[in-house]
């Protein structure tokens, strides 16, 4: 039964579809591979992961409010606030209520902050994924339709 649907809504090429065939758990997988990969170098750093793209977010645009950050980084407040409060005891950021509008908390590098994306630039994940810098772009880009067209699913 080629093409059937699976209870998860997934296309597969059998009627008894084996894990590898689910693209979710590609996905996934391919998720831990990237811890493996990130593991070295973050702890060497003192990150974790999730710390790490705060860091790499901030560095993008410093200065934002709790709210924008966690929409960047697709963290809820209640996930985000422990990983600033642990960046912000290492000395990397400082957060401050927004002297505009005092509900809003804003969240700031420190010179530390800053500091350590020069230690940190020598994560590269392009050797790791066996790419070309064309494919690793068009793929980055095909991975991040996908993630949209999910998101968009689920408020549906």
């Amino acid at each position: 039964m080629k093409g059937a649907q699976t209870k998860s809504n997934e296309r597969t090429d059998s009627a008894d579809p084996k894990l590898a065939d689910f693209l979710c758990f590609a996905v996934y997988s391919a998720n831990l591979a990237f811890g493996k990969v990130y593991r070295p170098v973050l702890e060497a750093l003192g990150l974790t992961y999730t710390q790490y793209v705060t860091i790499v977010a901030l560095w993008e645009e410093d200065d934002q409010t709790v709210g924008g950050l966690g929409e960047k980084l697709f963290l809820e407040s209640n996930t985000l606030t422990p990983i600033l409060k642990k960046l912000e005891a290492s000395g990397y950021l400082e957060r401050a209520r927004d002297k505009a509008n005092e509900r809003q908390v804003r969240v700031s590098l420190t010179d530390s902050g800053r500091q350590l994306r020069e230690r940190a630039m020598s994560i590269s994940l392009k050797d790791a994924c066996g790419l070309t810098s064309e494919e690793f772009v068009k793929l980055q880009k095909e991975v991040v339709t996908l993630r949209d067209n999910l998101i968009k699913a689920s408020r549906s």
